[in-house]
C-alpha cells in the first residue's frame, strides 16, 4: 500500500518536473553504482562536435556530484521549484515550460564555453529560482528556519550557501544570468511601449 501511495504521489507530479527530476536522480545513482562515470557526462565541446557525443549537451545537466549533502540540497531546489513553476505560471503550458528548459540550456552551453564549465545542474537550478522568485514578488521565504524574505532575494541566498558549502559561485552567477535574461525578454520587454514578445516556442513543441 505504501508504495501504491508513493506511486500516486508520484505521479501527481507535473510531467516536466517529473521528468527532469527523475533523470538526474537515475544519472546520479548510475554514477554512484559505477554503471556510468562522470567523465562520460561532463560538457566538452571537442568530444561533442569533433567525436559527436551529443548525448553530453544533455547529461551534464543532469549530475549534481556524489551522493551527499549537496546534492539532496540541489534536488531539493529542482523539484520544488521546478514544480511550483509548472504549476503556477506555466500551469497549461507544458510546451513553453520546455522551451524555457531548452532556451536556458542552449544560452548556459553558449555561456558556460567562456568559463570552461562541465556540469551545469546547478545553473539550470539558479535559472529556475530566479524566474519562480521574480514572478513570485510578494511571497515570503522561510530560509530553512533561518532567514524570512522577499522572494527575490532567494537566488542570492542560494548562492552564499553555495559559497558555505564550497561550490564555486559562477555557476550560481551563470544561471541567475540566463534566468533574468529569460525573465526580461518573456515578462518586462513584451510590456514595454513598442516591445513584443520575442521568445516565441516553436510549433513542434
Amino acid at each position: 500500500m505504501a508504495w501504491q501511495g508513493l506511486a500516486t504521489e508520484f505521479l501527481q507530479v507535473p510531467a516536466v518536473t517529473r521528468a527532469y527530476t527523475t533523470a538526474c536522480i537515475l544519472t546520479t545513482a548510475a554514477v554512484q553504482l559505477e554503471f556510468l562515470s562522470p567523465f562520460q557526462l561532463y560538457f566538452n565541446p571537442h568530444l561533442v562536435f569533433r567525436k559527436f557525443q551529443v548525448w553530453r549537451l544533455v547529461t551534464n545537466f543532469l549530475f549534481f556530484g556524489p551522493l551527499g549533502f549537496s546534492f539532496f540540497f540541489n534536488m531539493l531546489f529542482v523539484f520544488r521549484y521546478c514544480r511550483m513553476l509548472e504549476e503556477g505560471s506555466f500551469r497549461g503550458r507544458t510546451a513553453d515550460f520546455v522551451f524555457m528548459f531548452l532556451f536556458g540550456g542552449v544560452l548556459m552551453t553558449l555561456l558556460g564555453l567562456l568559463g570552461s564549465l562541465f556540469f551545469l545542474g546547478q545553473a539550470l537550478t539558479a535559472m529556475l529560482v530566479y524566474v519562480w522568485s521574480r514572478r513570485s514578488p510578494r511571497v515570503r521565504v522561510n530560509f530553512f528556519g533561518l532567514l524570512t524574505f522577499q522572494a527575490p532575494f532567494l537566488p542570492w541566498a542560494l548562492m552564499g550557501f553555495s559559497l558555505l558549502l564550497g561550490n564555486s559561485i559562477l555557476v550560481d552567477l551563470l544561471g541567475i544570468a540566463v534566468g533574468h535574461i529569460y525573465y526580461f525578454l518573456e515578462d518586462v520587454f513584451p510590456n514595454q511601449p513598442g516591445g513584443k514578445r520575442l521568445l516565441l516556442t516553436p510549433g513542434f513543441l
